[in-house]
């Protein structure tokens, strides 16, 4: 990779000093090689053997014939993405469903909401905007089941423990729809899905004493690859918890209901403060000032333990989302790791699993850290994604869902740990990812149709050589970029422009910031994740023993370092877990939650009855067993809302949700407030899931599709223990 100080001495040196990356690229033995034809084809010979690629409708003309050869490829990547119909083995059997929509990929012939959604925000929504509308619209649906008020609604695809609200990233369709509302029809279809979305979420998902959506990190499903291991067969924490990218997905979605509220002849007030509070809220959670980043997720209210676990699109979200404010989002963006090939799209990464999210390139992420990179004026990090995005497209001879971190290939064999695990060509968020570094990463054309580049010097060999124009013609548009006469900083911005009818020149000029080089020095694991602390009663105190030095926390605090410890026992919870934290300070994610105290167990018929011990609040949860569907699949989590009715008080409701299980095990856990000697009465009625979306009837692969729906699961006992005084817990 070129130092502004090579570059200085390539550019003195004169006609005949190129970039490498020119027509051929070079990588730990591997060779990609791009040649041109008369008729505007491209040949691109590499690893995978070769592919032509005919001509396009959109041109660069660059110093490049790898650039603008890979740029006719994402192309071509989109044309076979294009289809006229769909299909899923786990829908309508599958049949092909006629739909003029983009399918995901090469291996994946169906239209899911997140992949959709980011690949329209990046690029898809100005190159065919009538398909994304068809694709985004065909993720829409209203209410089938009987007795349910009817609603439109942004779907949560099938997923973790049957899918939402342990998954809540679906407010990601929003994303993609801001952009194509100057159609009437499709307008108003955004708009009642935006009200009706969001007030679902706001009632199943949001956590008042937080201030946060509770739910599973966007795109990063997995769970084994980024949660602890432990969460394998029980995802009841991760529906606990509060995840960043989620958060900021929702943030996006009540801004975006605050610009269209006047347009639609109502107050944006109301939206505007949840927007306000929300961002206050993830900056107060989220933020980890030791490491000057934010952190991918944290534990549940019950629990609310940060996790030194990070995550690149978490992180770029909020910053080109504003909710990180520009010192924050400069610090972010630096401190967080990259290798050679590219940046992971998690860190640290998990020794113990194979390659997938884990010691992964994503490049869809990858464009959305470039797209931060931009926003705060990094150089080096803008070359550095943009070069990993033209790598990984060469090497593989299309746009792959991931690669392997550190060689950026489609396959490396570590037997079991052997990855990417799954890698598909002409997956559709790279493509758009692709189409965007070029569109808008390097030729600078924004939404508003403003032309703001911003260049490393560093890519001048690559893009210019010894030219001084390079240019993008977009069918009926042309942007020209003119090189600057001096050199002399490390980012090319817009210095002044003439239009001449539906051409644009932007004259370049070069500046010189202050940004920091990329980060080179993390360690690559996370120490491993520890047993759960054993904790035994010993007359008024819990004797804590842990194996080996490890770190407690207590209700989401740090205790500090435990081999033999004892606390206080009070009738008031306290949950415990333990870190490890190895010789770079990498703090391990947290052991299983072990949590004593005082606790009502109460069977029998519904309404249940309780009498509250004392005055304060109290954490109510549902022994429970789902078998409705696999742990990673499907869409039947059963949500159930218990209405706490205690005398002479107001009813309190409490959402709790009772995923797929391995067993019995605990629902999600909610709150209420009681006095000593209140008599209450619990009732316990089904609240919302995706089984309940007209769109699901289509679902052959699991139950609450095409057999009706389904939201049940078998309950046993209900669970109320006494939370400390001051709690935050829900």
């Amino acid at each position: 990779m070129l130092t502004v100080a090579l570059l200085a001495g390539m550019l003195a040196a004169g006609p005949g000093a190129a970039d490498s990356w020119r027509d051929k690229l070079d990588w730990q033995d591997k060779e990609a090689v791009v040649t041109t034809a008369s008729d505007g084809s491209y040949m691109l010979h590499g690893p995978f053997g070769q592919r032509r690629i005919g001509a396009q409708k959109l041109v660069s003309h660059t110093a490049s014939p790898l650039f603008d050869g890979l740029f006719a490829m994402a192309q071509d990547d989109l044309r076979l993405d294009s289809v006229q119909a769909i299909r899923d083995d786990a829908f309508d059997h599958g049949q092909a469903i006629p739909c003029a929509c983009f399918e995901t990929g090469e291996k994946w012939h169906y239209v899911w909401t997140r992949d959709l959604s980011y690949a329209v925000d990046m690029s898809l929504w100005r190159l065919d905007p009538q398909r994304a509308k068809a694709s985004l619209r065909f993720k829409l649906s209203d209410v089938r089941a009987p007795g349910v008020p009817n609603g439109l609604y942004a779907m949560q695809d099938t997923g973790s423990g049957g899918s939402w609200p342990i998954s809540t990233d679906r407010v990601v369709w929003f994303l993609g729809a801001r952009h194509l509302l100057d159609d009437a029809a499709f307008a108003d279809e955004t708009w009642r899905a935006l009200l009706d979305t969001l007030a679902q979420d706001r009632r199943y998902a949001f956590d008042e004493s937080f201030g946060l959506y509770r739910g599973e990190t966007s795109f990063l499903d997995w769970r084994e690859q980024t949660y602890p291991e432990w969460t394998k067969n029980n995802v009841a924490f991760i529906g606990q918890s509060f995840s960043l990218s989620t958060n900021v997905l929702h943030y996006e979605a009540l801004r975006l209901a605050a610009k269209l509220a006047p347009r639609r002849g109502e107050s944006a007030a109301a939206y505007e403060t949840q927007a306000d509070a929300l961002k206050q809220a993830i900056n107060a959670h989220f933020w980890r000032a030791d490491r000057r980043m934010y952190m991918s997720y944290i534990g549940g209210a019950d629990h609310p333990v940060p996790y030194e676990a990070y995550d690149l699109l978490g992180l770029s979200l909020a910053i080109t989302s504003g909710v990180a404010d520009p010192v924050r989002a400069r610090e972010a963006l630096a401190a967080y790791p990259t290798w050679e090939a590219g940046s992971p799209v998690i860190w640290p990464e998990r020794k113990d699993q194979p390659i997938y999210h884990n010691r992964a390139i994503w490049p869809f992420v990858s464009e959305y850290a470039l797209r931060a990179a931009r926003l705060v004026n990094d150089p080096a990090r803008i070359e550095h994604e943009l070069r990993s995005l033209m790598r990984g497209a060469a090497l593989a001879g299309s746009n792959m869902e991931n690669f392997e971190l550190a060689t950026q290939s489609v396959h490396v064999d570590e037997g079991p740990l052997s990855g990417p695990v799954v890698d598909s060509p002409r997956q559709l968020w790279s493509v758009g990812a692709y189409l965007d570094m070029v569109i808008q990463g390097v030729f600078g054309l924004g939404e508003d149709g403003k032309v703001t580049p911003k260049l490393p010097v560093a890519l001048v060999p690559l893009l210019f050589g010894d030219g001084q124009r390079i240019s993008l013609d977009l069918g009926g548009r042309r942007i020209v970029l003119v090189r600057p006469a001096a050199l002399d900083g490390n980012l090319l911005v817009a210095g002044g422009e003439k239009r001449e009818g539906n051409s644009i020149e932007v004259a370049l000029k070069a500046i010189r910031v202050d940004a920091p080089a990329l980060r080179r020095d993390a360690p690559l694991y996370a120490p491993a994740t520890p047993a759960a602390p054993k904790v035994t009663a010993d007359g008024k105190q819990w004797r804590i023993q842990a194996d080996g030095d490890l770190v407690l926390y207590v209700n989401g605090e740090r205790r500090g370092a435990v081999r033999d410890v004892t606390l206080e026992r009070t009738a008031a919870q306290q949950c415990l877990s333990l870190t490890r934290v190895d010789g770079h300070g990498i703090e391990s994610l947290h052991s299983a939650t072990v949590c004593k105290g005082a606790e009502a167990r109460i069977g029998g018929a519904w309404p249940r009855t309780w009498t509250a011990p004392a005055s304060g609040r109290f954490q109510l949860s549902l022994d429970y067993a789902n078998d409705h569907g696999p742990i990673n699949t499907g869409i039947t989590a059963a949500v159930q809302v218990a209405t706490v009715s205690c005398e002479g008080a107001q009813a309190q409701p409490v959402v709790l949700v009772l995923p797929h299980s391995a067993g019995r095990q605990r629902s999600t856990t909610g709150g209420f407030e009681a006095r000593q000697g209140q008599h209450c009465s619990v009732e316990l009625a089904p609240g919302f899931n995706m089984s309940y979306l007209s769109h699901f009837a289509h679902y052959t692969g699991g139950q609450g599709g095409d057999g009706g729906p389904l939201n049940r699961a078998e309950v046993g006992d209900m669970l109320i223990a006494p939370l400390a005084p001051g709690s935050t817990a829900p």
